[in-house]
């Protein structure tokens, strides 16, 4: 395991670094009863991936390509229309699920899906570490507009707060999260890596600062473990580092939350 680690020290490290920025976003996403709702948004990736692989170019940017157009779609729709993030999600993700099946098919999209080890170019990851810190700087400066917009949306209104621009970041902020992610969770479970550790947070933290810690924390350490047990036991690495995630969860509900 230590030669894993020595030798893949750019997937490591853009892992354990999107771990960071999923572990903080799924706090907020918890609070905005959005949790669930990150699982459905990793699958609009699906149609992008499978254009990619038809079009040999690299799967990320089609997912990307995919991902963008969605949250594009799902904001531009709830400010029109007045229906919850959750609901359009909810539908652009059952339609791309239903294309990304018309034109995907075959064993090659199995490590897209499930996620697994691909080398990671400097480029790559230098890149990733960008927009990740990009994700971290925004969720931390802007927690308390995001959280006034959470308790009270007609209170932040009031106090200045573009709340439909705040919205649109965060939505970003969220579907980058599970872009970055994809390589190492896979489509059917980058949702689990944003949901997971934010409800072990949930659990034993108690303060929003707190959950914003327990919640990376959890989050680093289920990757990093998960990883390492998907090396050793030469398994995919999505269904290892949820595993994982989620026996840490069974635990957090032994220990009662402090008063």
């Amino acid at each position: 395991m230590l030669t894993f680690i020595v030798n893949n020290p750019y997937y490591i490290l853009l892992a354990l670094s999107t771990a960071v920025a999923a572990g903080i976003l799924g706090a907020f996403a918890v609070m905005r009863r959005m949790a669930l709702a990150s699982d459905p948004i990793s699958h609009i990736a699906l149609p992008g991936l499978g254009l990619a692989l038809i079009l040999k170019i690299n799967p990320l940017i089609g997912a990307g390509a995919a991902l963008l157009v969605g949250a594009l779609l799902i904001w531009s729709f709830e400010k029109r229309t007045g229906i919850s993030t959750e609901t359009l999600i909810g539908v652009v993700f059952s339609l791309a699920l239903a294309v990304g099946s018309l034109i995907t098919s075959g064993e090659e999209l199995i490590d897209a899906l499930l996620g697994n080890y691909s080398s990671v170019a400097p480029v790559e990851f230098f890149v990733g570490l960008a927009i990740i810190a990009i994700i971290i700087i925004f969720l931390l400066m802007k927690r308390h507009e995001l959280t006034l917009s959470i308790l009270s949306p007609e209170l932040a209104k009031t106090s200045g707060i573009a709340t439909d621009r705040l919205n649109l970041y965060f939505l970003l902020a969220l579907v980058a999260t599970v872009l970055l992610g994809l390589r190492f969770v896979g489509v059917l479970l980058m949702g689990s890596l944003v949901i997971i550790p934010a409800a072990v947070a949930k659990n034993l933290a108690r303060s929003m600062r707190g959950m914003i810690v327990i919640g990376a924390v959890i989050a680093v350490f289920s990757v990093l473990a998960g990883l390492l047990g998907a090396s050793y036991f030469n398994l995919p690495t999505g269904p290892t580092i949820v595993t994982v995630a989620a026996g840490i969860f069974v635990l957090s509900l032994l220990r009662k939350k402090p008063d």
